[in-house]
This record gives structure tokens, sequence and C-alpha cells, in this order.
């Protein structure tokens, strides 16, 4: 067979060089001609130089020989290969495979194909010849160990499908080759036109129409629903308007593909409406996809729109199964200013805090400001405003804000207000109820064991929704659009209580505001500053509040040591610490806030490690959503403020780690513009 045909026989394949590396050739009219020319060669040195003469004639010998040699060892390949088949393949087996209806072929230990029948010739083989070759070139991109090992395997050669099954023998393999592409035809079709329901939300539209007149408000609504229309209309599917500013979208599994691969252009559609002051319109969809029937598929779509608000809004989410993926979401929230909501839920609180002989309070993992300071604020209401005994759950060694919880312990000599995980395992009872702040996450609070002891848990947070949370409070009061957890508490408190809160109470929940808005920098909104005015009608006191802030000497060298050795990537601050130094997480969560103030700086990533887990503070000015980014990394937070831990990786390899999410998702982001003139976070 000439060196030609070998390149041929690849290129038919599609497979390019892997075949030639996988074949083995008998001696072709090339090498000899190689060989002659190579002769010649020598003959003309002679007049030049007998040494390159004998050289010459040297290596053409040598060539000669080893053209011989391979020959020799293909012609022994090719006899065994020959007598494997005739063992394998002996009088009537030999003729029922040879007229059997589906393809069959033979295989040798090394793959090439020694035998196949009048039906893969017709078949797969296309009428070609294909003895000798390897048979991965019908089976690429799997291998053929992979095909033996499995239970059927799937392989496309062009436009037929087949299912390929293999069988080992003592002298290679027999492979049958099943074409099924009519059945596979028909499932493809099916589940391509598996219904999927979709429910729409324009989530801001009450903040749209607040100052708008009715031809303002009017037109936004239709502009809206003109979009939406012809949107569902392109997704071959239809719409139908419900209450409360909702949507309901039919469509099929292909057409949500196609715009899941597209990222849900229409997010920008709507951000492309806006009212008189410019602000953009959004929405938020939630999708239920793979559903077994439409009842569930409903389901699916109301839990995915709750997790798509839940995150901020102007986001998709699709729910199928257990499993949740998101689309958007990289504009900041919009501030809610109805306290209705706020005044409900206190008055529930209530009424499960007075039901309850026992309320334990617990936050997440090394507590900030704002986690202790939200804590102290529900432990005043409770114990002062409701007469019930009540205990912060602490690790006081782990907390960073132990300058705050002191103050507590200092202004309350005669009362317990700390007490360790281990001591509410010890007196929580059947009767007792678990507040948990600051988190809705089940792996981020301080005590797993006692979140599963409690028989009624509520919870209050303003980080964006995970798709793990704690599904079974009994309230679950969650506002993303909130600048903290504190400023949450400060207006429950003035619903259950008048009296709610001392002086060191409002100063802790006012610390733990500041916090969070970086000193009313941040995710300020409206509510934000009302909460504040209300804590300082409590006695709250600013000067006092900043000596909570307050750093030792370590701290401080190692924050600018730290944001020293930051570098510049793609307009994020990315700083490390090699090693683990006392306050590193106080000292790292000041310099990521540090780093914000950096000319060209959009987001800061400040990594230090403990043990073998490299933890990263996050922070943004909002033109990145840094929650997105740790959640890629498993962690989360919210848009401006976030954070994650990688396990068993050195500093450089989660140096690593993090420039690569931050490549995708950031290319993302450029693909898809940022609704501006927005409030809150």
């Amino acid at each position: 067979m000439a060196l030609g045909e070998t390149g041929e026989s690849s290129r038919r394949a599609g497979k390019g060089d892997i075949f030639l590396r996988k074949k083995v050739w008998a001696a072709s009219p090339v090498f000899y001609a190689a060989a002659a020319v190579m002769l010649i060669m020598a003959c003309i040195s002679w007049r030049w130089s007998s040494f390159v003469f004998y050289l010459e004639l040297f290596l053409t010998a040598l060539t000669v020989a080893g053209v011989l040699f391979a020959s020799s060892l293909f012609r022994a390949h090719v006899a065994t290969a020959v007598k494997s088949a005739q063992k394998v393949l002996s009088g009537p087996e030999y003729e029922r495979l040879r007229d059997f209806a589906m393809p069959v072929a033979v295989v040798g230990e090394s793959g090439d194909i020694v035998w196949i029948n009048e039906a893969f010739q017709a078949g797969p083989a296309r009428g070609q010849s294909c003895l000798g070759d390897n048979i991965i070139r019908f089976l690429y991109p799997n291998s053929l160990p992979r095909i033996l090992d499995g239970k059927g395997t799937d392989v496309v050669l062009e436009e037929l499908k087949y299912t390929v099954y293999g069988t080992k023998t003592e002298y290679g393999a027999i492979l049958y080759f099943v074409d099924d592409t009519y059945y596979k035809d028909i499932k493809q079709r099916f589940d391509e036109d598996h219904p999927v329901t979709a429910i729409i939300r324009f989530d801001n539209r009450e903040e749209l129409m607040r100052d708008a007149n009715g031809g303002e408000d009017a037109r936004i609504a239709s502009d809206v629903e003109t979009a939406l229309r012809t949107w569902s209309q392109s997704m071959n599917g239809f719409l139908k308007r419900l209450s409360g500013g909702q949507f309901l979208m039919m469509t099929d599994e292909k057409h949500i593909r196609q715009a899941s691969e597209k990222r849900f252009e229409i997010l920008d559609t709507i951000r492309e409406i806006k009212s008189a002051d410019q602000k953009s319109a959004t929405i938020s969809i939630g999708v239920g996809r793979g559903a077994p029937n439409l009842v569930e598929s409903e389901r699916w779509a109301r839990q995915a729109l709750d997790m798509a608000l839940g995150r901020g809004g102007d986001q998709v989410a699709i729910k199928q199964n257990e499993s949740y993926e998101f689309f958007g979401g990289l504009s900041k929230g919009v501030e809610k200013r109805d306290k209705v909501r706020t005044r409900v839920i206190a008055a529930t609180l209530s009424d499960h805090i007075k039901a309850s002989d026992t309320v334990f309070i617990m936050g997440h993992r090394f507590s900030d400001m704002d986690c202790v300071g939200s804590a102290c604020g529900i432990w005043g209401a409770v114990t002062r405003g409701l007469k019930k005994d009540a205990y912060i759950v602490i690790n006081r060694q782990q907390s960073m804000a132990s300058i705050l919880v002191d103050t507590m312990d200092n202004a309350n000599p005669e009362t317990r207000v700390f007490i360790s995980p281990a001591e509410a395992m010890s007196m929580i009872t059947e009767n007792s109820m678990l507040v948990v702040v600051d988190t809705h996450s089940p792996d981020f609070v301080e005590s797993k064991d006692l979140l599963e002891k409690a028989g009624r848990v509520v919870v209050i947070d303003h980080h964006r929704m995970m798709v793990k949370h704690i599904s079974n409070a009994v309230v679950f009061y969650h506002e993303p659009y909130a600048s903290s957890a504190s400023e949450m508490v400060a207006e429950l408190v003035q619903y259950i209580s008048e009296n709610s809160l001392s002086r060191i109470e409002a100063e802790a929940l006012l610390a733990g505001i500041m916090l969070d808005t970086k000193n009313f920098v941040l995710k300020t909104g409206v509510r934000t500053f009302e909460a504040s005015a209300y804590l300082r009608r409590r006695g709250a006191d600013t000067v006092e509040v900043k000596r909570f802030f307050a750093n030792s000497i370590g701290t401080y060298k190692a924050k600018y040591s730290l944001v020293s050795a930051a570098e510049v990537y793609n307009g994020c601050a990315i700083a490390c610490a090699e090693e683990e130094i006392p306050d590193i997480r106080i000292a790292s969560a000041q310099a990521a806030d540090e780093l914000l103030s950096i000319e060209g700086v959009n987001a800061s990533f400040v990594m230090f490690p403990t043990g073998t887990t490299v933890n990263i503070s996050a922070r943004s000015l909002g033109d990145v959503n840094v929650q997105i980014i740790m959640e890629a990394l498993g962690g989360g937070g919210h848009l401006t403020m976030a954070g994650a831990q990688l396990q068993n990786m050195t500093v450089r390899q989660a140096r690593e780690t993090l420039v690569s999410v931050l490549n995708n998702t950031l290319s993302a982001a450029s693909k898809q513009p940022v609704a501006g003139n927005k409030d809150g976070k």
C-alpha cells in the first residue's frame, strides 16, 4: 500500500494523523524509490568526496535494511491477524456473521480491522475498503476499551447514528454496530419539543412608576409586554399576562436551549426600555426545565423565579431537578421602599418569640460587625421588648468583632449575653427558637448541629440567594436590596417594641450598617439612612461606633503590606498573603476595601491561607458582581462583597484559579451591558 494511500485513508476518516500512528504499513515503492534516490546522490558525491560517498552509501543501506525489517514484521502481524480471524470466525459462525443484517467488525488486539461483514461494508464503511485500518476511525471520539467496558456506546458516523456493543475474544474483539438512527431522531425530537414553563416578572415596575404620570406608566408597561410577546413568538411559544406584573410563557426545550446559548438576550432588550429619568426596566424569569409534567414545570418555574428575585432580580434562573443555572444578574438591584412586609414580618416574629421559652441567636462563622450587631439588635428586642430569655451563640476565638462582644459584656454585667455553640446545644429544647442572622446558608452558620436540632428557625439575611439555603425556616426574611442585616433588624425592632434597644445595642446595629456600606458609600439607599436615623435617636454615638473599628498596630501593618503587594489585572486588584499571620482575616477584609480606592480598580480580591485552605475576600464598587465570581469558586455573598474558601490548594494555585474565573466572567459581562441609574444594592 502506498504512503499516499495512507494519508488519503486518514483524511477520509477525518481524524488526521491519529490513524497514521495507529497503522502498521507494508513496504511500498515509495520507500524503494527514496532509497534509489539516496544511492544516486551517493554516486554523485563520489566526484567530490569519498567520505560523503561512503556515508551516504551507509545510510542508504541502513534505510533499505530498516524497510525490509518493517516489512517482515508487518507480514508476521498480518499472518497472526488472519489466523486469529480464522479461529474466531470458523465454519458456520463465519457464514452467519457474513450474512448478518447488523454491521459486524472483527479487530485484533491493537485495534486493526481484520474482518468485516457485508453489512459493515455497506453501512459504516460506505463501500470503501477498511481492512487494516484502525477501528478508532469508526469509534472516534470513543476508544476501543471504552466500547468493550460499556453496555452500548453511542457513535455518530455522518448522518447515521449507531449503538456499538463489543465482545472480547482471545485474539481481539468483535464489535456490533446497531443502526438506531430512526429511534434516536425520534427521541431527540421528543426532547426538543418537551414543554417548558417560564414565569416572568416585571421586577422594578413600582420603582419606575412611582414618579411617572399615567401616560408614562402605560407606555413603559406596554413596551415591556410588547418586547416579551415578540420574544415569546420567536421562541415558538405563547405569552399570557397574569396579575401583579407577571407573565406566563409556554415554549419548548429546543428554544430554551437556544436562548441559554445566547444568554437570554431578552434581558438586554428590556433594559433598553427606559423611563423619562432614564432608569432602565428589568425583568426576572424563572424557568422550569425537564419537569415530568406541566404541573411540576409550573412549580419549578415559580421556585426559580423566587430564586432569581432573591438574588437581586434582572436575571434568569433555570431549575432542572435539584440544580439551578443563572443568567444575567450583573446589574444592581433596586431598593424597595415599602415597609408593609417588614411590619408583617415583625408581627409574625413577635408571635413566634412569645410562644418560645428561649431564643437563641446565631450568625455565620468568623462573625463580623454586621453579624454581631444584628444579633445584638435581636437580643435587645427579645429580652427588653418581649421579656424573653435570649442568648447569642458565638465562637469568641474566631470572631472579628471581639471589641463589640467585649463592650456588650461590659454593658450587661449581670446578664449573660454570649454563649458557645456547645452550651447552646445543652440548653436548647423543643420549645426553643433559633434566629439566624446575616446568612441563609446552612454551610456558613456558626453551628450546623444547633441548626439541625432547632425545632423552629427564623432567618434574617440580606445576601443574595444561594441555591443551598435554609429551607425549613418558619420565617424567612430575606431582602437582597438591604445594605446589611443590621439595617433589616433596625427596621424590625421598631415594630416589635418602642423601647427595644439600649444605646449599646443601637451602636452595635449602626456599626454593622457602617461596615457593610463602607461608611455609607456602597449599597446605601433611603431606608439605610432612615434606619440609621432611628438608631441615632436611640442614643447611638458615632464616635463610640468608630472605636469598634480600631485596629492593632499589627493589623494595620498587615493591611498595608497586602495593599503594597497587590497587582492590577484586567481592572481587578489581586493581593496574596503567602503565610498565615495574626488578625489576617480583619487585615484582608480591610485591604480589599482599601484597594478599591486605587484608580482603575473596579474589584479587589485578597487571598490568605489558613492551614490547607485559601480564603478569598472580594469587594467591588458595583461595576463587577463579585458574588458571581465567588460562586464559581464555591463561595457566595452579594454584588459588592463576597468571599470563598478553596480547599487543599496553595495560594499560587488559588490565584491561577481566580484569574481563570475572572477571564470567563468578565468576558461574559462585557457582552451583557449593565443597567445604570439604580439605587440600592
